[in-house]
Parts: C-alpha cells; structure tokens; sequence
C-alpha cells in the first residue's frame, strides 16, 4: 500500500492530524458522495428530457449510478415487492456509504473507516432502529407480538430468544464488516510491502471483490430486516 499500518493522507491536513482515520475518511466518503450526487442532478439538469431518460450507450458519470440504482432496485423488489421504491433512498445510501469506504482502503494512504468497529457498528444501529421503527410505523404496538410468538403460553420462551436474535443483529453486521474488510487491508498492505511489482495485482483484484461483496451482503441483510420487519407489522 506505501504506507504505515497507522498511516494516512488526512493526517497531513492541519486540524486533522490528531482526528482517528475511520471519522476523516468517513467524513470525506459523505463529502464525496453528496458532490457526486450534486453532479449528477446538476448534469440531468442540463440535458433534455429525452436524453435524460433514455440510457446513454457509453457508461457515463449519470450511466454508472443508474446501473447501480437499478440493480438495488431489483434486488429490493424481490424483498420488498411493491415498497422497494419507498425503501430504495435508503438501501442505495446504506451500499454506497460502505462500498465506498470499503474502496478508500485500496488507495494508498488512505485508510477505510469500515475496518474501525465504531463505523460499522454506527451503521448496524442505524439500521437496527430504522428496521424497527418501520414496523412499529406500519403495525402499531402489535408489531411488539411478534417477539411473544405464535401462542401466549410460550411468550415466556419466545420473548427471551427474540430479544436476542434481535439485539444481536446490528454487532453481527458490525463485527462480520469490520472483520473482512481489516482482514482484506491487511493482505493488501503485506503482499504489497512483500512484492511490490506484480503480485499485489492479484491482491488488488480480490480486493475489490471483497469490498462489493462486503456491502452486497450489508446491504442485503438491511433488506432481509425491512422484509421481517415488513411482515410481522402486516400479520400482527
């Protein structure tokens, strides 16, 4: 990677050197993504309507983040059927956030705000609330029975085990992140300070497939608890 294990470009920055990595970099991921945001709507601003809605045949700035729009759109369809429009700000906000910070820990001097606990588990309960509020949105205080069970004379059973099937989640999500995206920085910073020349290639490709799927499975699990959550409101 060309840099120390503790080592990033922020530090260099006055009024940043004493910041911790995992808030500059996230703090640059946000900056990043509502510049890019602004871009986009900036450009479709600009162009005809005609042009606007119709895909351009070259992947453009606007093409790429339709084709990532897209595919979270499916995928949260498949989920959340009819709803998935309603959810889809926050899916694409949720996979974007972590892809993206997942990406700074291949740039070297950089490092990923996801490898820092406090980042993912930020996030996990982010979504542990959001999950949870939307049930207690669309079901009231009966979307609560779902953690009592089927029939009144297991709640003494069920509740426990609900409680924490569910408290658990927003760490799991944290600790699973965190774990493989520190794990993939460190084999990239070894095999690049090892090998300079050739093989880091290689470890630069894996890379970025752990990065995407890293976020692909955040971001599915985000679905997987809207669509629990989703249920039980509907059928308490």
């Amino acid at each position: 990677m060309g840099h120390g294990e503790h080592f990033h470009w922020f530090q260099l920055v006055p009024g940043l050197e004493h910041v911790p990595h995992h808030i500059s970099s996230g703090i640059a991921v946000v900056l990043l993504l509502v510049i890019s945001s602004f871009i986009a709507r900036m450009i479709l601003n600009s162009q005809q309507l005609e042009k606007a809605i119709v895909p351009s045949e070259k992947l453009n700035f606007v093409g790429f983040f339709d084709v990532v729009v897209e595919a979270l759109y499916k995928l949260a369809e498949g989920l959340l059927g009819k709803d998935a429009k309603h959810y889809l700000p926050l899916i694409g906000a949720v996979f974007l956030f972590v892809f993206v910070n997942n990406l700074f820990g291949m740039i070297p001097g950089f490092l990923p705000a996801t490898d820092n606990v406090n980042t993912t588990l930020a996030i996990g309960l982010f979504v542990f609330v959001y999950y949870n509020y939307q049930g207690v949105k669309h079901g009231g205080l009966a979307y609560l029975k779902h953690f009592l069970g089927p029939a009144w004379y297991l709640a003494w059973l069920i509740l426990p085990i609900e409680t924490i099937s569910h408290v658990v989640r927003p760490f799991t999500l944290a600790l699973r992140l965190r774990g493989n995206i520190t794990g993939d920085h460190t084999v990239l910073t070894v095999f690049t300070e090892m090998v300079p020349y050739g093989v880091p290639v290689a470890a630069y490709i894996l890379g970025l497939m752990v990065c995407f799927i890293q976020a692909f499975i955040f971001t599915m699990l985000t679905l997987v608890y809207l669509s629990m959550a989703k249920e039980a409101a509907h059928h308490h």
